[in-house]
């Protein structure tokens, strides 16, 4: 059955923890809907795991869409949420509905997320209202990277923390279903789930969150260019690639392959009346 902004609710109400990933291409998505993940987020962390960009900003929404189509096609029963880039919300309402469309149209996602509190609240509205449902990010917000003095931990102070809280019941009296809590302490972050009516998936915000995500590279072992303190390894398949890269590099390199079982024949008869 195909999950939707339903599931992640009836999950909370039903204390059901909810499961993400991240997700860019539509052979690692087929693998994440037949394993039963609840939603693939088509994040703007592509920009840094497959398009080689040191941040998010450069990503554009034609990025977005692209991914997000060949995401889409390998989902049965997966939820497909996608980033909404730098840019293409902050502007307007008005930008913000017209991107949040293209996404859902061209891009065939079920819902989009966007960065931000109280800022982007009337960006929220303008989209909910639209009938596209959107997810909230708060805490540590990629987008705003250079804003924030680099990747580190938000909501530490008094101050920050109650900015924090505000901007989650901000975010969801404008009409998100969800909110990413990215970065935060985790009695902070349970705090918050606690307060909310809507789910929370935390990255990076302990396990009283409603539900949690990371980017896939992260936790197969994939991407070592920054490795954050919160991404467990699941398996070490970067370490499994590469083996398997040097071992074909050596078979090719001293002729053992392709082998007799990996070629196709011709009858030497057909082949002596070429000559």
């Amino acid at each position: 059955m195909k999950k939707t902004v339903r599931t992640f609710q009836m999950a909370k109400e039903e204390g059901r923890k909810i499961t993400m990933l991240t997700a860019y291409d539509y052979s690692t998505a087929r693998l994440m809907d037949e394993a039963g993940i609840d939603a693939i987020l088509v994040g703007d962390s592509l920009g840094n795991t497959i398009l080689g960009y040191e941040d998010t900003v450069s990503v554009t929404m034609e990025d977005m869409i692209h991914h997000s189509a060949a995401v889409s096609r390998g989902t049965v029963n997966t939820m497909v949420v996608v980033d909404m880039p730098f840019m293409s919300f902050q502007t307007s309402e008005y930008d913000a509905l017209v991107n949040a469309g293209r996404l859902m149209k061209e891009g065939r996602a079920a819902a989009v997320k966007l960065e931000g509190g109280k800022m982007v609240c009337p960006q929220i509205k303008a989209v909910t209202g639209a009938g596209i449902p959107v997810m909230a990010h708060l805490g540590l917000t990629p987008q705003s990277v250079n804003a924030l003095g680099g990747n580190r931990v938000q909501g530490k102070s008094e101050e920050a923390a109650k900015k924090l809280i505000e901007d989650a019941y901000a975010v969801q009296d404008a009409g998100a279903f969800a909110v990413v809590l990215e970065c935060i302490p985790a009695k902070l972050a349970t705090l918050i789930t606690d307060k909310l009516d809507i789910p929370t998936i935390g990255i990076g915000a302990g396990n009283g969150c409603d539900g949690q995500i990371l980017v896939y590279q992260d936790m197969l072992g994939m991407f070592s260019d920054y490795v954050p303190k919160f991404a467990k390894k699941f398996a070490d398949v970067g370490a499994i690639m590469k083996s398997a890269f040097a071992d074909y590099i050596k078979e090719v390199s001293d002729g053992t392959y392709p082998a007799e079982e990996h070629i196709f024949k011709i009858d030497d008869d057909i082949l002596e009346k070429l000559y």
